[in-house]
């Protein structure tokens, strides 16, 4: 392969996309970290370790709840119109919801309802994001470089979860309002940067009313046992092993480092993952996938338990890298798979299956550590997690012999393309 000239940013939409997104990765990563330490701040003051890790859970279940009735539609939505005009639409929206935080946070005495109503509204403007987001990539690249585009992509995400809780830490110090007030800034700038693109993003109209297009979907991502197989591990694995709301807990009381110990945390993860991204972009996977993958998870459960288990600051951040570096792995391959084998004119409804069960995993996921964390604390919390996603890897690996002898990720095997049609689906992938 040629790098230069198969390079995904030679393409100049591709390129201002990414540079977009990147943006607002960052305002993400930002605003998770100043919520989840506003939160936990404000129940510390009336409430024990565990009852403030549970509220701070309660923030990811507020975000779920409207994503999950919400993305369905969205995902049809992105199957209809312009992908690239809804993803603006959507980061307005979540940019007046971080001003409205700014205005919470000014307030004497922040009130918790405010912030979790907020919470919630962004979390529907981030059901219409997700799927619109995931199906445009794949129109602004060919084929091709579909595996470097979408490396590059989670190099984004993985650099923002980097750059942001560390500048999150920092702002925090400062106050709440001036974090939400950057976050908010970042949010403008990344609208204003997809502003600009030219390509046309809207899809070709297929027929059928929307609720038959929906069911269309979820039939499709269901018969399809690589599809169904690699989105459901990611949601168990990361649902039972996900500890990223149990790090504010970690940082105030358990490793005592403060909110630019908690930045740093929260950065570790990602330290690893994009360092996993750079070398998977140079060197994309070529054999083995399904069992990389498998290996991957498992590996996130083991370093997941190791962070538990940790009282040294720099041993729980290694943890926490190896920890991102796995799951780097897992969303390469997984995220390469659903856009290979899916036809263009459905990759917004199978998009927005898989962006359920991914935020299932992560919103779902810090609520499940709160509940767990609130009842025998947040170590065992992060133990029984990782030990849960390395039980979960075994037991995928099982039921889904078709997704552990995926092999490869060029689309030039009989993974790409699978049929649109429900019953030759089944069909094509041994059911």
């Amino acid at each position: 392969m040629n790098i230069r000239t198969s390079f995904p940013f030679r393409h100049r939409d591709f390129g201002l996309f990414w540079a977009g997104i990147f943006l607002v990765n960052i305002a993400v990563q930002i605003e998770a970290v100043t919520i989840g330490w506003q939160i936990y701040g404000i129940g510390r003051q009336t409430m024990s370790i565990g009852e403030s890790a549970f509220l701070v859970g309660m923030v990811g279940l507020a975000q779920f709840v409207p994503l999950f009735l919400l993305t369905l539609w969205a995902g049809s939505l992105a199957d209809r119109h312009s992908r690239r005009g809804i993803v603006m639409l959507a980061l307005l929206v979540e940019a007046i919801c971080v001003i409205g935080l700014v205005f919470v946070a000014l307030e004497p005495t922040p009130n918790v309802t405010h912030i979790f109503a907020i919470a919630a509204v962004f979390g529907a403007a981030r059901a219409f994001l997700s799927p619109a987001s995931s199906a445009t990539v794949p129109m602004l690249v060919p084929k091709s470089e579909m595996p470097q585009a979408i490396s590059l992509k989670s190099l984004a995400w993985q650099t923002a979860v980097i750059v942001g809780p560390w500048i999150g830490g920092l702002l925090c110090a400062i106050s709440t309002a001036t974090s939400y007030g950057v976050t908010a800034a970042l949010y403008l700038a990344g609208l204003f940067i997809i502003l600009f693109m030219r390509t046309n993003t809207t899809p070709e109209r297929q027929p059928g009313s929307q609720i038959e297009q929906i069911k269309e979907g979820l039939v499709y991502t269901w018969q399809n046992k690589i599809i169904f197989g690699a989105i459901s591990l990611d949601l168990f694995a990361v649902l039972l092993g996900g500890a990223t709301a149990l790090l504010p807990a970690f940082a105030s009381d358990i490793l005592q480092v403060g909110p630019e110990g908690f930045g740093i945390l929260r950065s570790g993860p990602a330290l690893g993952a994009v360092v996993m991204a750079l070398a998977l972009s140079r060197w994309p996977l070529k054999r083995k996938a399904g069992i990389r993958m498998f290996l991957a998870v498992g590996a996130f459960g083991l370093a997941t338990i190791v962070f538990a288990l940790s009282r040294s600051m720099w041993l729980s951040v290694a943890a926490l890298a190896v920890l991102g570096a796995a799951d780097m792995i897992s969303v390469y391959v997984r995220q390469t798979l659903v856009q290979i084998v899916t036809p263009d004119h459905m990759r917004g409804r199978v998009s927005s299956v898989s962006g359920l069960f991914i935020s299932g995993s992560n919103e779902l996921g810090e609520f499940e550590s709160g509940v767990v964390s609130r009842f025998i604390g947040p170590v065992m919390a992060a133990v029984v997690g990782g030990v849960g996603t390395i039980g979960v890897t075994a037991l995928w690996a099982w039921m889904f012999p078709a997704l552990r002898k995926a092999d490869r990720l060029d689309g030039n095997d009989d993974l790409s393309p699978l049929p649109a049609h429900p019953a030759t689906s089944a069909a094509s992938t041994g059911g």
